[in-house]
């Protein structure tokens, strides 16, 4: 009977535990450990978020901390989850890599979002 409890509670726990953040299918694993650091990280409980973009021939993710800062800044990364630079913050950044990145990136879809 105490191993049933045990085993109970543990299964418990566990499931508990997890948290199911509904990431898009199909994207890199460190990019699973970005959204998880941002969305315990991020000073804002909502408008947190990342998107994929095609940037200079690449897969690129931009990712949102939220909508509570104004004058946050979104990091930019490649699908290997180097940092390509920084969008927005206090200096108004708008390029990555020497290009002006809104007018040249080609929005693929929205990976997460809280």
């Amino acid at each position: 009977m105490k191993k049933e409890i045990l085993t109970l509670l543990f299964a418990i726990s566990f499931l508990t535990g997890c948290e199911d953040l509904d990431i898009a299918p199909g994207v890199p694993n460190c990019l699973e450990d970005k959204i998880k650091t941002l969305k315990k990280m991020s000073p804002c409980d909502t408008g947190n978020s990342v998107r994929e973009f095609s940037f200079q021939d690449e897969t690129v993710y931009v990712l949102s901390p939220g909508n509570c800062l104004r004058d946050g800044s979104a990091e930019v990364i490649d699908s290997d989850c180097n940092t390509l630079g920084k969008l927005g913050g206090l200096a108004g950044n708008d390029e990555i890599n020497g290009v002006v990145f809104h007018t040249n990136a080609t929005f693929v879809r929205t990976v997460w979002e809280d």
